[in-house]
């Protein structure tokens, strides 16, 4: 059975719920077993100064004991303060799934609004084609666009053809040390400067390696790329002005066949889609900061509890508390033995706690990779209008077993974001209108988008992902990887068609 967009999109979103509940289950039982090794050496602490009353003379029990309980006492404080920092920092990580589901929510009654008023809009298909068809203007200015995006295609193919080149054959002259080095110093240009004796030197370098052809032929093969990403940017903004010109007739015949509410509804809601995925983007990051801080806290890395944990554990690694263990060990005494078997049991529950610990560490950074790749995924999903109602996608099992492969770590993001990508299509009879209006699908032409595409496709390389980064002390985005999106964290003006841009 085939998912529609909406119903892929939610998969996402509760594959991505899900993983951070699991993570802050891990992280409230991390932060047990922190605290559990904290409490068992303060136990610890209190057993070695019942032993020391027992085996020491006064003063020597004297400076031990009190020695001991600063450490305990100070551990115990920090460990009170550590354990409102955990339940603190837990509540601010509840509060922002509240608000992440809220928007989701929305989000998915905005899809509902959206498809209603596609179907409205396919009703209308055939007055909207009639209205079209009607307009002579519109087939002289689509024909126009048609020609412009194939120029804008080749142009961008030479664009990336050039820039192939210039990594290809740029390669020797960056290996050259003796090369860059002079490139760099921009010798042989106006901008080059030197004393008298580097100049001399840097002169008998050109000439040793033949500077001068080299650099000819290195800035050429820097130039050209520069030159035709330059024109392949004219080229999209021609393509751009006439693809604008095709909107504004596809509305006026879209309001001429009483589509006007439906197109305004698709617009408003595309609008409101928009500033819940910015709102989004924000919040997950937030949350990503927090969740971060919250794991710190869990693995008992907050410098105050760091210090006084280590504090406690030197203090109970002292020479002499070992040769008061020792002592005790040697001799018989049922009072001093029975406090030493209690402290072999804490170090055995100490020890035991360790590979626990190491497993549920390891756990939450597998989560926490797996969790920002899914919404990497889910912005590329959304920017290709994957969640539009009329995509479609024939694998069911992307959101079953490929996507439990893909949290399992046996695929990769960039495989599994093919999968939905190599998976996807559109409802039969889907157009920019919200249904067929009589023109042929190969005529169509695409808007919002830097690079020109036959309605409706996205790109299929699936190796990089674009989603803005957001830090909660800054007001911009940081980018782990190249935006394709070219705005602060929307999509591209092409959300949902209804020949109006939307």
């Amino acid at each position: 059975m085939a998912l529609n967009g909406p119903q892929a999109l939610k998969s996402l979103d509760n594959a991505i719920a899900d993983i951070r509940q699991e993570e802050t289950r891990l992280a409230k039982l991390l932060a047990r077993s922190t605290e559990s090794t904290a409490k068992l050496n303060e136990t610890k602490a209190g057993l070695i100064r019942q032993l020391a009353t027992i085996r020491l003379e006064e003063d020597a029990r004297l400076e031990l004991s009190d020695q001991l309980f600063g450490a305990q006492n100070k551990a115990h404080k920090v460990l009170e303060k550590h354990d409102i920092n955990l339940k603190n920092s837990e509540k601010q990580l509840k509060t922002l799934d509240i608000k992440i589901a809220q928007n989701v929510s929305l989000r998915r009654n905005l899809l509902e609004e959206i498809d209603k008023a596609q179907l409205e809009l396919k009703s209308l298909s055939k007055k909207i084609a009639t209205e079209i068809s009607a307009n002579p203007q519109y087939a002289k200015i689509q024909e126009e666009t048609l020609k412009l995006q194939e120029v804008a295609k080749q142009a961008q193919a030479k664009t990336e053809l050039a820039q192939a080149d210039q990594q290809e054959k740029g390669q020797p002259y960056r290996n050259d040390p003796l090369f860059i080095y002079l490139w760099e110093r921009k010798f042989g240009t106006k901008d080059y400067k030197s004393s008298n004796l580097f100049r001399w030197l840097d002169n008998k370098v050109a000439r040793l390696i033949n500077y001068s052809d080299a650099r000819a032929n290195y800035a050429m093969l820097n130039e050209i790329p520069l030159r035709l990403s330059e024109h392949a940017n004219y080229q999209n903004e021609l393509l751009k002005a006439s693809q604008d010109k095709l909107i504004t007739l596809e509305q006026k015949a879209i309001d001429s066949a009483g589509g006007k509410p439906f197109r305004q509804t698709i617009t408003k809601a595309q609008s409101k889609l928009n500033d819940i995925d910015n709102k989004l983007l924000g919040l997950e990051d937030e949350r990503n900061e927090k969740a971060n801080a919250y794991r710190l806290l869990a693995q008992g890395r907050e410098p105050a509890f760091e210090e006084a944990t280590q504090m406690l554990a030197q203090s109970l690694n002292r020479q002499d508390i070992q040769e008061l263990m020792r002592m005790a060990q040697l001799t018989s005494n049922n009072e001093d033995d029975i406090i030493v078997k209690k402290i072999d049991d804490i170090k055995s529950r100490i020890l035991d706690e360790i590979p626990i610990s190491k497993q549920y560490k390891q756990r939450l950074k597998t989560l926490h990779i797996r969790r920002r790749e899914l919404e990497d995924i889910e912005w590329e999903f959304k920017k290709s209008r994957f969640d539009d109602p009329r995509s479609s996608f024939k694998k069911n099992e992307l959101a079953g077993s490929l996507l439990a492969e893909f949290l399992s770590g046996a695929i990769s993001a960039a495989v599994y974001w093919n999968q939905w990508q190599n998976s996807h299509s559109w409802q039969s009879g889907a157009s920019d209108w919200g249904g067929s209006i009589g023109l042929p699908r190969s005529n169509r032409v695409a808007r919002g988008s830097n690079k020109p595409w036959s309605f409706p496709s996205s790109s299929r390389s699936g190796n990089s992902f674009s989603r803005p980064r957001y830090s909660a002390s800054r007001s911009r985005p940081t980018r782990s990887r190249p935006s394709r999106s070219g705005s602060k964290g929307s999509r591209k003006s092409g959300g949902f068609k209804t020949g109006g841009g939307f």
